[in-house]
Protein backbone atom coordinates (compact mmCIF):
# COMPACT_ATOMS: atom_id res chain seq x y z
CA UNK A 1 0.00 0.00 0.00
CA UNK A 2 1.44 3.42 -0.91
CA UNK A 3 0.67 6.73 -0.01
CA UNK A 4 1.52 9.84 -1.63
CA UNK A 5 2.44 13.23 0.55
CA UNK A 6 3.97 15.96 -0.10
CA UNK A 7 5.83 14.55 -3.57
CA UNK A 8 7.49 11.76 -1.05
CA UNK A 9 6.32 8.19 -1.51
CA UNK A 10 5.97 5.98 1.98
CA UNK A 11 4.64 2.35 2.54
CA UNK A 12 2.43 1.24 5.18
CA UNK A 13 1.82 -1.93 5.39
CA UNK A 14 -1.13 -2.53 8.03
CA UNK A 15 -2.17 -6.36 10.00
CA UNK A 16 -2.60 -8.09 12.46
CA UNK A 17 -0.02 -10.23 14.70
CA UNK A 18 -1.63 -13.50 14.16
CA UNK A 19 -4.81 -14.68 11.51
CA UNK A 20 -8.07 -12.73 12.84
CA UNK A 21 -11.22 -13.52 11.18
CA UNK A 22 -11.44 -16.31 8.64
CA UNK A 23 -8.12 -16.84 7.39
CA UNK A 24 -9.53 -16.41 3.78
CA UNK A 25 -11.57 -12.99 4.37
CA UNK A 26 -7.88 -11.65 5.92
CA UNK A 27 -6.05 -12.36 2.91
CA UNK A 28 -8.77 -10.38 1.16
CA UNK A 29 -8.17 -7.58 3.68
CA UNK A 30 -4.54 -7.40 4.21
CA UNK A 31 -1.38 -7.88 2.84
CA UNK A 32 0.52 -8.95 5.44
CA UNK A 33 0.43 -11.05 8.76
CA UNK A 34 2.86 -11.37 12.36
CA UNK A 35 2.60 -14.94 12.60
CA UNK A 36 1.98 -15.82 16.55
CA UNK A 37 2.24 -19.52 16.55
CA UNK A 38 5.56 -19.52 16.31
CA UNK A 39 6.55 -17.94 19.21
CA UNK A 40 4.36 -20.28 21.20
CA UNK A 41 5.32 -23.39 19.50
CA UNK A 42 6.46 -24.55 16.47
CA UNK A 43 3.08 -25.09 13.89
CA UNK A 44 3.20 -28.57 11.83
CA UNK A 45 5.09 -28.00 8.64
CA UNK A 46 1.33 -29.01 6.70
CA UNK A 47 0.09 -26.26 8.14
CA UNK A 48 2.70 -23.85 7.57
CA UNK A 49 1.97 -24.71 3.80
CA UNK A 50 -1.23 -24.34 4.01
CA UNK A 51 -1.23 -20.96 4.99
CA UNK A 52 1.70 -20.56 1.99
CA UNK A 53 -0.81 -22.04 -0.64
CA UNK A 54 -3.86 -20.32 -0.02
CA UNK A 55 -2.30 -16.77 0.67
CA UNK A 56 -1.98 -14.84 -2.18
CA UNK A 57 1.17 -14.50 -4.19
CA UNK A 58 2.06 -11.22 -2.97
CA UNK A 59 1.30 -11.55 0.56
CA UNK A 60 3.60 -11.10 3.18
CA UNK A 61 4.56 -12.84 5.97
CA UNK A 62 6.39 -11.71 9.37
CA UNK A 63 6.54 -14.18 11.73
CA UNK A 64 7.85 -13.75 15.94
CA UNK A 65 11.00 -15.91 17.01
CA UNK A 66 10.25 -19.02 19.47
CA UNK A 67 10.25 -18.35 22.70
CA UNK A 68 13.16 -20.95 23.53
CA UNK A 69 15.66 -18.27 22.14
CA UNK A 70 14.17 -15.12 23.98
CA UNK A 71 12.74 -16.44 27.09
CA UNK A 72 13.38 -18.43 29.88
CA UNK A 73 11.30 -22.28 31.21
CA UNK A 74 10.04 -19.65 34.06
CA UNK A 75 8.25 -17.49 31.38
CA UNK A 76 4.21 -18.19 31.69
CA UNK A 77 4.28 -18.43 27.78
CA UNK A 78 6.62 -21.98 28.45
CA UNK A 79 2.92 -23.29 30.07
CA UNK A 80 0.50 -21.74 28.24
CA UNK A 81 2.38 -23.30 25.21
CA UNK A 82 2.26 -27.01 26.96
CA UNK A 83 6.25 -26.97 27.00
CA UNK A 84 8.25 -28.57 29.64
CA UNK A 85 12.44 -28.45 28.76
CA UNK A 86 14.95 -30.19 30.43
CA UNK A 87 18.53 -28.24 31.68
CA UNK A 88 16.15 -25.22 31.81
CA UNK A 89 19.37 -23.01 32.44
CA UNK A 90 20.05 -23.59 28.56
CA UNK A 91 16.92 -21.88 26.60
CA UNK A 92 15.74 -17.85 26.77
CA UNK A 93 17.80 -14.99 26.60
CA UNK A 94 19.87 -15.59 23.61
CA UNK A 95 21.88 -18.04 25.51
CA UNK A 96 24.80 -19.94 22.95
CA UNK A 97 23.73 -22.74 23.47
CA UNK A 98 22.89 -26.09 21.05
CA UNK A 99 19.14 -25.82 22.76
CA UNK A 100 18.71 -22.05 21.45
CA UNK A 101 20.92 -22.79 18.35
CA UNK A 102 18.28 -26.02 17.32
CA UNK A 103 15.17 -23.58 17.83
CA UNK A 104 16.40 -20.89 16.00
CA UNK A 105 17.24 -23.97 13.00
CA UNK A 106 13.19 -25.19 13.53
CA UNK A 107 12.74 -21.14 13.02
CA UNK A 108 14.36 -21.02 9.79
CA UNK A 109 12.51 -23.87 8.55
CA UNK A 110 9.32 -22.35 8.52
CA UNK A 111 10.90 -18.95 7.68
CA UNK A 112 12.04 -20.58 4.69
CA UNK A 113 8.33 -22.19 3.34
CA UNK A 114 6.61 -19.17 4.15
CA UNK A 115 9.30 -16.69 2.46
CA UNK A 116 9.03 -14.80 5.59
CA UNK A 117 10.52 -10.92 5.17
CA UNK A 118 11.26 -9.86 8.97
CA UNK A 119 11.50 -12.20 12.07
CA UNK A 120 10.64 -10.24 15.52
CA UNK A 121 12.93 -11.24 18.44
CA UNK A 122 10.56 -10.37 21.34
CA UNK A 123 13.08 -10.34 24.42
CA UNK A 124 10.95 -10.19 28.03
CA UNK A 125 11.52 -8.03 30.64
CA UNK A 126 13.51 -10.34 32.22
CA UNK A 127 16.23 -9.59 29.67
CA UNK A 128 17.46 -6.38 31.22
CA UNK A 129 20.53 -4.47 30.04
CA UNK A 130 23.89 -6.24 31.77
CA UNK A 131 27.08 -7.78 30.30
CA UNK A 132 25.76 -11.71 29.95
CA UNK A 133 23.07 -10.47 28.12
CA UNK A 134 24.78 -8.00 25.98
CA UNK A 135 27.36 -11.04 25.04
CA UNK A 136 24.72 -13.28 24.56
CA UNK A 137 23.06 -11.08 22.42
CA UNK A 138 26.08 -10.02 20.38
CA UNK A 139 27.50 -14.04 19.91
CA UNK A 140 23.75 -15.01 18.68
CA UNK A 141 23.18 -12.64 15.77
CA UNK A 142 26.78 -12.91 15.14
CA UNK A 143 26.54 -16.91 14.27
CA UNK A 144 23.13 -16.82 12.27
CA UNK A 145 22.88 -16.35 8.78
CA UNK A 146 20.04 -14.01 7.38
CA UNK A 147 19.42 -15.99 4.61
CA UNK A 148 18.03 -12.70 2.99
CA UNK A 149 15.62 -12.27 5.78
CA UNK A 150 15.61 -9.02 8.17
CA UNK A 151 15.33 -9.33 12.05
CA UNK A 152 13.76 -6.91 14.20
CA UNK A 153 14.05 -6.86 18.05
CA UNK A 154 11.27 -5.31 20.59
CA UNK A 155 13.12 -5.03 23.87
CA UNK A 156 10.39 -5.36 26.85
CA UNK A 157 12.91 -4.24 29.25
CA UNK A 158 14.55 -0.68 29.52
CA UNK A 159 17.81 -0.71 27.45
CA UNK A 160 20.44 2.87 27.19
CA UNK A 161 19.37 4.21 23.25
CA UNK A 162 23.25 3.91 22.62
CA UNK A 163 23.30 0.26 23.04
CA UNK A 164 20.21 -0.62 21.32
CA UNK A 165 21.48 1.74 18.67
CA UNK A 166 25.33 -0.21 18.70
CA UNK A 167 23.12 -3.45 18.35
CA UNK A 168 21.41 -2.43 15.69
CA UNK A 169 23.69 -1.08 13.75
CA UNK A 170 26.08 -3.72 14.07
CA UNK A 171 24.07 -6.84 13.36
CA UNK A 172 21.57 -4.84 10.94
CA UNK A 173 18.52 -5.31 12.89
CA UNK A 174 15.03 -2.75 13.32
CA UNK A 175 14.26 -1.42 16.49
CA UNK A 176 10.97 -2.37 17.08
CA UNK A 177 8.92 -0.68 19.36
CA UNK A 178 4.98 0.33 20.39
CA UNK A 179 5.09 4.17 18.95
CA UNK A 180 2.91 5.37 21.81
CA UNK A 181 4.80 3.94 24.07
CA UNK A 182 8.43 3.78 23.21
CA UNK A 183 10.78 5.69 20.54
CA UNK A 184 12.33 3.98 17.53
CA UNK A 185 15.68 4.61 17.62
CA UNK A 186 16.97 3.07 13.90
CA UNK A 187 16.54 0.37 11.68
CA UNK A 188 14.57 0.40 8.65
CA UNK A 189 11.24 -0.36 7.56
CA UNK A 190 10.08 0.87 10.87
CA UNK A 191 8.44 -1.64 12.22
CA UNK A 192 5.33 -1.05 14.84
CA UNK A 193 3.87 -3.39 16.89
CA UNK A 194 0.93 -1.96 18.26
CA UNK A 195 -0.30 -3.26 21.84
CA UNK A 196 -2.83 -0.97 23.19
CA UNK A 197 -2.39 2.56 24.76
CA UNK A 198 -3.12 1.46 28.23
CA UNK A 199 -3.29 -2.46 27.81
CA UNK A 200 -4.29 -5.34 25.34
CA UNK A 201 -8.21 -4.49 26.03
CA UNK A 202 -7.57 -0.92 24.83
CA UNK A 203 -9.71 0.19 21.12
CA UNK A 204 -7.69 2.83 19.10
CA UNK A 205 -9.26 6.33 18.52
CA UNK A 206 -9.76 8.42 15.37
CA UNK A 207 -6.65 10.92 17.16
CA UNK A 208 -4.86 7.89 17.90
CA UNK A 209 -4.95 6.50 14.29
CA UNK A 210 -4.13 10.56 13.30
CA UNK A 211 -1.15 9.96 15.87
CA UNK A 212 0.38 6.84 13.83
CA UNK A 213 -0.25 8.29 10.58
CA UNK A 214 1.91 10.87 11.43
CA UNK A 215 4.19 9.06 13.06
CA UNK A 216 4.78 6.80 9.83
CA UNK A 217 4.67 9.38 7.55
CA UNK A 218 7.95 10.69 9.77
CA UNK A 219 9.62 7.11 9.94
CA UNK A 220 9.27 6.73 6.08
CA UNK A 221 8.43 2.72 4.89
CA UNK A 222 7.00 1.37 7.97
CA UNK A 223 4.95 -2.22 8.93
CA UNK A 224 2.00 -1.36 11.67
CA UNK A 225 0.83 -4.79 13.02
CA UNK A 226 -2.08 -4.34 15.78
CA UNK A 227 -1.92 -6.73 18.66
CA UNK A 228 -4.87 -6.24 20.88
CA UNK A 229 -8.10 -7.23 21.49
CA UNK A 230 -9.81 -4.67 18.58
CA UNK A 231 -7.01 -5.98 16.16
CA UNK A 232 -9.08 -7.13 13.61
CA UNK A 233 -11.20 -3.60 13.63
CA UNK A 234 -8.47 -1.41 14.51
CA UNK A 235 -6.62 -3.05 11.77
CA UNK A 236 -9.16 -2.27 9.00
CA UNK A 237 -10.08 1.46 10.09
CA UNK A 238 -6.25 1.90 9.93
CA UNK A 239 -5.69 0.28 6.33
CA UNK A 240 -9.13 2.25 5.43
CA UNK A 241 -8.08 5.54 6.46
CA UNK A 242 -4.88 5.20 4.80
CA UNK A 243 -6.57 4.27 1.86
CA UNK A 244 -8.72 7.28 1.55
CA UNK A 245 -5.59 9.69 2.19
Amino acid sequence: MYICQKKKIKMIKVGCCGFRGKITEYFEKFGVVEIQHTFYKMPQIKTVKRWKEAAPPDFEFTMKAWQLITHTPKSPTYRKAGIKVENESKYGHFRPTSEVLNAWERCLEIAGILKVSIIIFQSPPSFKENTENLNNMKEFFSSISSNKIRYAWEPRSRWKEETIMHLCQEYNIIHCVDPFKNRRICGKPAYYRLHGIDGYGYKYKKEDFEKLYEICMESGDAYCLFNNVHMLEDATYFRNMIESV
